[in-house]
């Protein structure tokens, strides 16, 4: 049993130093050491000390934030742009692209990425502890598990069209939908592979690489999804299957970047037979984070599909897909804090530092146009709160915190948010905007217990959880190792 001092001594002591090709991560890891200092330093005032950690953290924090708002801004572009080719064909189009993007495709959506965060859980926190031969382990084991968990998805985008008809959306609106999200099958899979790449190249705070990738696809999408819409005709079903095949895209130049780039040659050894060990642990891991991420996703999912049930549903769809689709770019930018911010948090925690804290674009329609702009305020709200919840999350991620937050999730967004909506929308007349602002209620309640729960964390134990968590993961391969 190890004592308590060598519980609390950092996890890089007692390894090995950082690789040469890591030039980058040797400076970051020389600033962390230089952030843990400051923050520890008694002889300097208080508010001194504050200044000078944050300046040293925002040094740290955006070059990593930066990239990756860029990267989740063009991926939401990609489906953005889908919508509005969509929108362009009619207001049905529109309505079936935003049901079928925001109601079906939000549900795959949702599980990848949230069963793939448990990659940049484990492995941020191994690249903190410099044990970098576990990162492509754990990238093989989270690729497997998302493979297999893209057999049934595909089996209920199959039954999109029953299962919308079922929900009670509108006949026409909900077979036009299901026409989009068969060309979305294959990007079920794309997800599969592309969150646990994304997640392992974060970890190791490569992001840039990705940024460049995902511009260059969106260029390409564009132009692909013209000729596929308006050249050829293909309309619903040419556009998503345009976006699909812009996700595998994105998904092969990573690929090839991680098998081309010195900078993962210590990260990645190749494909190993370990890969198929300790699965049923990562599937807990990762079912608590994809729960978490997917309450969430989910929740605005819900919202869409009880809007396709008020009065004149596919101008209440339109106009809930112009505001939603506004407030999902703008959403990204805080996605990219939240990437960045859970792997300061995981990277922090593995190394053994404890102090640190951290309309008419879519359619010509003027009805839409003024639906749209009833919403507006609503909206304004809204960004305001997304500005701030996704770090938090991020920083739930860095420490592991996915089943806490998905407790909270549940009582937030469906004891109060959905509940709520449903009785301004439905009770009280208000349509879309009782909708929206039960979610606005939900999403504050949970922002607030963030961050009461972030202030309050004893970051010496989260340390000690991060260590014994390695150290699991890691005993995991030793008796294939022996043999």
């Amino acid at each position: 049993m190890e004592s308590r001092e060598e519980l609390h001594r950092p996890i890089l002591s007692s390894m090995q130093p950082p690789l040469p090709a890591a030039d980058s991560s040797h400076l970051n890891e020389v600033k962390s050491r230089v952030l843990e200092e400051v923050l520890s330093d008694t002889q300097l005032p208080y508010f001194k000390r504050l200044q000078k950690a944050s300046w040293i953290e925002l040094k740290l924090l955006f070059p990593l934030a930066a990239p990756a708002v860029l990267v989740y801004l063009i991926n939401n572009a990609m489906s953005l742009s889908t919508r509005v080719f969509c929108g362009h064909l009619g207001n049905l189009e529109l309505a079936a692209a935003s049901l079928g993007n925001s109601g079906i495709q939000l549900l795959a959506y949702g599980l990848m990425l949230g069963m793939g965060s448990a990659v940049e859980t484990l492995c941020g926190q191994a690249y903190g502890a410099h044990r970098y031969d576990m990162l492509g382990i754990y990238l093989q084991r989270a690729t497997i598990v998302l493979l297999l968990t893209g057999i049934p998805m595909t089996l209920i985008y199959i039954l999109s069209n029953p299962i919308l008809t079922l929900l009670g959306e509108p006949a026409a609106v909900s077979s036009a939908a299901a026409v989009f999200i068969y060309g979305l099958i294959p990007q079920i899979f794309a997800y599969a592979v592309n969150f646990p790449i994304q997640k392992f190249l974060q970890a190791q705070s490569i992001v840039a690489p990705s940024a460049y990738i995902s511009a260059a696809t969106l260029v390409v999408h564009l132009f692909l999804s013209w000729v596929a819409v308006y050249e050829l005709g293909l309309g619903l079903i040419g556009a998503s299957l345009v976006l699909s095949l812009s996700w595998w895209i994105i998904v092969g130049a990573q690929f090839v970047y991680i098998l081309m780039s010195g900078h993962c040659q210590q990260t990645w050894k190749g494909f190993d037979v370990l890969a198929f060990s300790g699965l049923c642990d990562f599937v807990k891991l990762s079912a608590a984070s994809a729960v978490m991420l997917c309450l969430e996703t989910w929740y605005m999912q819900i919202l869409v599909l009880i809007s396709g049930l008020l009065d004149n549903p596919e101008l209440a769809l339109d106009s809930l897909a112009v505001c939603m689709s506004i407030m999902g770019l703008l959403f990204m930018v805080s996605v990219g804090f939240n990437a960045a911010a859970s792997v300061r948090v995981s990277n922090e925690l593995g190394a053994g530092n404890p102090k640190h804290v951290i309309s008419y674009a879519f359619t010509s329609g003027e009805t839409v146009a003024d639906a749209v702009s009833e919403l507006c305020p609503f909206l304004a709200v809204t960004l305001i709160l997304n500005g701030i919840q996704p770090v938090l999350s991020g920083v739930a991620v860095g420490c592991g915190w996915q089943a806490f937050v998905a407790y909270v999730n549940v009582g937030c967004y469906y004891g109060v948010g959905i509940p709520v909506g449903c009785v301004l929308g439905f009770k009280f007349d208000l349509g879309a905007k009782g909708i929206w602002s039960g979610m606005i209620g939900g999403t504050m309640m949970q922002t607030l217990i963030l961050l009461w729960v972030t202030f309050r964390t004893d970051w010496n134990k989260e340390v000690e959880k991060a260590k014994l968590r390695l150290d699991k993961w890691e005993d995991t391969k030793e008796p294939l190792l022996d043999n």
